[in-house]
């Protein structure tokens, strides 16, 4: 997730310019790329964007991929605030969905659709949903835990999930740690406040990292509503101001709708015409759409 900004234009430049200029002007640029001129297709429920007629010119691979943060740590890719990318061969399959499948639709708290399914927990493994949380935070250590304790419990309250904090796994908490589905670990990176990952990621991919920027003053929002965010990701949902291309935020059409679109969902951005003013929080179709999908 992308430190807040009330300036709505502000948001690529405060996201990703502090190590590249050039960042905040390329990423603007892609965002275009799902504005393409004339285009106006009638959609369905899955992944099409409200559509809208701007003349633009599309940005190549090369220039996305300079635009694009790549953390020191893993070498893995984080593109429009808080989305990690393990490898450059999923790198591009995002950006190949960003300029295809372009249509019409309205759709709301959606769930990440690829290849025809949904990209989401099997039912056994929603309820054990295991992690550990890093001694690496020192100081911090118990404000994670319990953040990550009243996020998840929000979760767990609307749909048929489960996560369960395995403490006696947290003085090696690391992504080669097989013992636990995922691990909760620190970064000192400024481009982001935190980033999850998605249920189909493998093992060394699959962390939660949460920047120590995060344990700073970030009102209106708090570590909970970060986390309450960071944890939609992980059960598979996108974000919300993707469906609309009038947010300026459209990322691609690797999505299907699960409830009416919400601008006010815990998994919209406020900078991207959302519509939550203070902190993150689940609204009422967050929870619907998070039953839909965990009966």
């Amino acid at each position: 997730m992308c430190p807040f900004s009330r300036g709505r234009g502000l948001l690529l430049a405060f996201c990703f310019n502090s190590e590249n200029p050039l960042r905040g002007s390329t990423m603007a640029k892609f965002r275009s790329i799902a504005l393409l001129a004339g285009i106006s297709v009638l959609g369905s429920a899955c992944g099409a964007p409200e559509s809208e007629t701007q003349d633009t010119q599309q940005v190549s691979f090369e220039e996305f991929r300079a635009g694009a943060y790549q953390e020191p740590e893993s070498g893995g890719f984080v593109v429009d605030g808080d989305i990690f990318l393990p490898t450059e061969s999923e790198l591009r399959e995002f950006y190949e969905q960003s300029v295809g499948g372009i249509g019409t639709q309205q759709g709301a708290l959606a769930v990440y659709y690829s290849g025809g399914r949904d990209i989401k927990w099997s039912a056994s493994q929603a309820l054990n949903l295991t992690y550990c949380v890093s001694t690496k935070f020192g100081g911090n250590y118990t404000r994670v835990v319990n953040a990550m304790k009243s996020a998840a419990a929000e979760w767990e309250a609307a749909a048929n999930v489960k996560f369960v904090h395995v403490s006696a796994e947290d003085s090696k908490c690391t992504n080669r740690n097989n013992n636990v589905v995922f691990d909760v670990n620190q970064t000192n990176t400024s481009q982001y406040l935190a980033r999850a990952f998605f249920p189909n990621s493998a093992r060394r991919s699959a962390n939660v990292l949460i920047s120590t920027t995060s344990f700073q003053n970030i009102s209106p929002w708090t570590l909970e509503g970060v986390l309450r965010h960071e944890l939609g990701h992980v059960l598979g949902f996108r974000h919300e101001h993707t469906r609309l291309t009038s947010t300026g935020c459209y990322e691609d059409n690797a999505w299907r709708a699960l409830t009416p679109y919400d601008a006010s969902s815990v998994m919209h951005y406020p900078q991207c015409s959302g519509t939550q003013t203070g902190d993150l929080v689940l609204t009422s179709n967050d929870r619907s759409g998070a039953r839909a999908l965990y009966p």
